[in-house]
């Protein structure tokens, strides 16, 4: 391939679709042009070639009764045509005198010699110097006598001429026409996909690194046929799309963000004891020790209190991971013992809360993680008796479906509202924003409680009501 040719490929390569498919209108009109130009003109040659032909033959009958009378064609044929008879013995043919016939006989002597040898009339073109292109036609009047007429073919010549001239004018405005108006056509048929492209552009410019990034822009219109309709369906599909992949990717920054300044200031407070304590530490070191043993003691809660919100958080982390198998060791434990261990630690760590302990089945045994449930069971106890004021009831009821065992914690407290129910499960979310940490805890229990159960493919729900709080823990059941 030439650098020509590759420069041309590449420039057209870079035309746009509009200007491609003008180009490919205007060529394939061309081609048709051409074909039909060319079937035309051939058609009218040859029929303006038989119609001269038709003439010479009809005069040729007249002229042949004239010849056998007078020897020679005494009458006068059309102005511009000649007319021979030519005695023709073997391969020689002699001139009858007088003729009416041009310099060059060249060309009619040699149909004469041909007739000669043929039984049919002969017609042939040929060209005769100083006259042009003659339609040459013999005849034999008698046996050795040959007739020959010449017409000239001048007249079909330049109406063949004049035929190519107006088709090529006719033609080339109807090539431009077509050219102007299916470019016209075709841009207003690909409008909607221009505006498809502008609306892409206008995504380009839109800053996506927004943390509530939205894409306000659609493709409109209802132009273009089914293809483009079907184009700008899929288009919106995909905008609606990232619309909701930026949706969700701003509300997990917003988390993130929100988890990070949470878990800051959750490790700040219990770092900054025990640095004060620390400090009291080093001031008290040569003191009694009662007092030496009162901070140590204070330095050891907050570490541990430190250690456990760090293990909440790993636990939480190692629950979101996806490609992280969940952090379960599974065997089949009895649901019922399960409930009542933890309904008796809640007895004894909580007195000021009478508990109550509902059972259907006498034994429930389930898959599942001892621990991990257990975990889930103290988290919502401890939530009903931090939350609700001493001497609230709290009960607990074991219940069983066909494919499905239930657990529901119930307090007879004044109830969670309504704007906070949502974020119950949220992570450092806290329903009372003054109640003190060393009473409320890190704000994490029931964001892990969440994970843990449906790590085990259950789950968890809340309904609330002033006097009446239900947390419902459902998990698949699995008979052992």
């Amino acid at each position: 391939m030439t650098a020509a040719a590759r420069r041309l490929r590449e420039t057209y390569r870079r035309t746009r679709l509009g200007t491609r498919l003008t180009l490919g209108l205007g060529m394939l009109s061309l081609a048709v042009f051409a074909v039909v130009g060319t079937a035309l003109t051939t058609y009218m040659h040859d029929y303006l070639e038989r119609q001269l032909g038709d003439q010479l033959k009809l005069i040729q009958a007249v002229q042949a009764k004239d010849a056998a009378v007078h020897g020679t064609v005494k009458q006068k044929a059309y102005y511009g045509w000649y007319t021979a008879v030519y005695d023709v013995t073997d391969d020689a043919a002699t001139l009858r005198k007088p003729s009416d016939v041009p310099a060059d006989t060249r060309a009619m002597a040699d149909l004469a010699r041909a007739m000669a040898h043929s039984d049919t009339e002969l017609t042939r073109t040929a060209r005769i110097d100083g006259e042009g292109t003659y339609r040459l036609r013999g005849c034999e009047v008698e046996p050795g006598v040959v007739l020959v007429s010449a017409a000239p073919a001048k007249d079909v010549e330049e109406t063949v001429e004049q035929l190519i001239t107006v088709q090529v004018v006719v033609f080339a405005l109807a090539l431009l026409a077509l050219v102007v108006s299916g470019r016209r056509m075709l841009r207003r048929g690909l409008k909607p996909l221009s505006d498809m492209a502008h609306t892409a552009h206008g995504i380009t410019s839109h800053d996506l690194t927004e943390s509530a990034a939205r894409l306000p822009l659609r493709a409109d219109g209802r132009d273009g046929g089914r293809e483009v309709a079907d184009l700008r369906t899929a288009f919106n599909t995909m905008l609606e799309h990232i619309d909701d992949s930026l949706a969700v990717r701003a509300e997990a920054e917003l988390r993130l963000r929100r988890f990070v300044a949470d878990a800051s200031h959750e490790l700040r407070t219990p770092l900054m004891s025990v640095r004060g304590y620390a400090d009291l530490f080093q001031y008290a070191a040569a003191n009694e020790p009662a007092e030496r043993e009162r901070h140590l003691a204070r330095l050891r809660a907050e570490a541990a209190r430190m250690g456990f919100l760090l293990d909440d958080l790993l636990l939480l982390a190692r629950l979101d991971a996806a490609e992280v198998e969940a952090p379960l060791r599974t065997a089949d434990t009895d649901l019922v013992d399960l409930v009542q261990q933890a309904a008796d630690a809640f007895r004894a760590g909580h007195p000021r809360h009478p508990l109550t302990v509902v059972s259907d089945p006498g034994r429930l045994v389930l898959g599942l993680d001892p621990q991990r449930v257990r975990q889930v069971l103290d988290n919502l106890l401890t939530n009903a008796a931090v939350h609700t004021p001493p001497g609230t009831r709290v009960s607990v009821a074991v219940s069983v479906a066909d494919d499905s065992a239930s657990v529901r914690v119930t307090d007879a407290g004044p109830g969670i509202p309504a704007e906070d129910r949502e974020r119950v499960f949220d992570r450092f979310y806290r329903v009372d924003k003054a109640r003190s940490r060393d009473r409320g805890g890190s704000g994490l229990g029931l964001a892990v409680a969440r994970s843990l159960v449906r790590a085990h493919a259950g789950d968890i729900e809340l309904t609330s009501t002033p006097g009446s709080t239900v947390f419902t823990v459902r998990l698949p059941r699995q008979d052992g």
